[in-house]
């Protein structure tokens, strides 16, 4: 069993809750995997910076409120969400992003380390399909400073995600 570091995160650098979620789900080998960097890694670029990866390379785990109602949206890093494609794939009246507060109620994590699976609480999963470009993603491990590798297809259906195209447009 791996003891907890002295800021409350696992030695592997996942957050206790994270590191606990990829147990149950059998991903014990993941867990020797996590990058964790002095430096944060909130944003997407500061962690494709850290690995020296494609910014889009980067999961980002997003929470939105959909009538009220906490939903993940899962976008590469180097894209937006689109609040009305969203909106029309949940069959929603109103789509915004969420409050701090919310994100941390919903998914036990803050802002910037919210991972793709293994929250407090059960919500409703959009992954948009631009991840699929990828053999690879990081995501959030659940602190603003750790991220693990996944094959995308891995990585949403453990997070029980739907493939949406909830990607904004450039022109």
């Amino acid at each position: 069993m791996t003891t907890s570091a002295t800021d409350g995160t696992e030695e592997s650098g996942a957050h206790p809750r994270f590191a606990e979620a990829a147990r149950k789900l059998g991903l014990d080998d993941l867990l020797p995997r996590i990058r964790r960097f002095p430096e944060a890694t909130r944003t997407a670029a500061e962690a494709a910076a850290a690995l020296g990866c494609e910014l889009s390379e980067i999961c980002k785990s997003l929470i939105f409120a959909a009538d009220g109602v906490p939903v993940l949206v899962l976008m590469d890093g180097s894209s937006r969400v689109d609040l009305k494609l969203v909106q029309h794939a949940l069959g929603a009246e109103k789509v915004t992003r969420a409050r701090a507060d919310l994100v941390r109620e919903t998914t036990g994590y803050a802002i910037g380390g919210v991972p793709p699976f293994g929250h407090r609480s059960k919500t409703r999963v959009l992954a948009d399909r631009s991840l699929l470009d990828h053999d690879l993603v990081w995501a959030a491990a659940g602190t603003p400073y750790s991220v693990f590798p996944m094959a995308p297809r891995t990585l949403i259906d453990h997070a029980g995600g739907t493939l949406v195209d909830v990607r904004e447009q450039t022109a």
